[in-house]
């Protein structure tokens, strides 16, 4: 047996990741391990520049089930940038679509969405499990499922469990009342894989390697149907 922190992820809307660009934001069909660490950093109140504050974090195992994939949803934003060679030192934003006049660049960008995703999470490792729980039942910054405009709709509801498996801690999730009919029934799990693991590997990129310059690195992950 081994102790493991389990809680909830849902949200109306979520953004979760994914190759980024100017134009296209996208997003993967569940949270990353640098999303989920980044959201107990935001329960702790660490600041994105504090190595030492996450370095037990991000050496933590995590597995995720997705229990309500949600449905996709594209978002639209008409985005005009301001050449800076036709504005000179304006005060505002307002103040240099003024000066810009009809030069300014207008460009589209899409933003992809879940709508109605539930996840289970698992994470385990060497670090307070019962101190991660708490700051996640009181934590010190706004917690939401990608983007800012994407807030939780249910309480995380943590707690530190002992299970066999991560497949059987997240069996033991608690789940809002609209997904009962879920309960108890991991419908598809990523973890992290060791180094000998066999079976189905995928890569994912997102761990964190540089928070303040935004560079992810591969991480190898099984992926199951969730059965025990």
């Amino acid at each position: 047996m081994a102790e493991y922190l389990v809680f909830t992820l849902a949200a109306n809307l979520s953004a979760m990741g994914g190759p980024a660009g100017h134009e296209r934001r996208g997003t993967m069909t569940s949270p990353g391990k640098s999303a989920l660490i980044g959201l107990l950093g935001a329960a702790l109140g660490l600041d994105r520049a504090d190595t030492d504050g996450f370095a037990p974090l991000d050496a933590l195992n995590l597995a995720v089930s997705r229990i309500a994939d949600g449905n996709h949803l594209r978002d639209y934003h008409t985005v005009q940038t301001v050449p800076t060679a036709k504005v000179k030192r304006p005060d505002s934003r307002p103040a240099a679509l003024r000066q810009a006049g009809l030069g300014v660049n207008t460009a589209i960008t899409l933003r992809d969405y879940r709508c109605g995703a539930v996840f289970g999470v698992a994470l385990w490792g060497d670090t307070n499990l019962m101190r991660l729980a708490a700051a996640l039942r009181t934590p010190v910054f706004h917690l939401y499922l990608g983007r800012k405009s994407c807030p939780l709709s249910a309480p995380l509801a943590p707690k530190v469990i002992e299970a066999e498996s991560p497949q059987a801690a997240l069996k033991q999730v608690i789940l809002p009342f609209w997904i009962g009919m879920y309960a108890g029934v991991p419908r598809h799990i990523e973890r992290d894989a060791i180094d000998d693991e066999i079976g189905k590997i995928e890569l994912r990129q997102d761990r964190a390697v540089d928070r303040n310059a935004w560079h992810f690195g591969p991480r190898r992950v099984v992926v199951s149907g969730g059965a025990e």
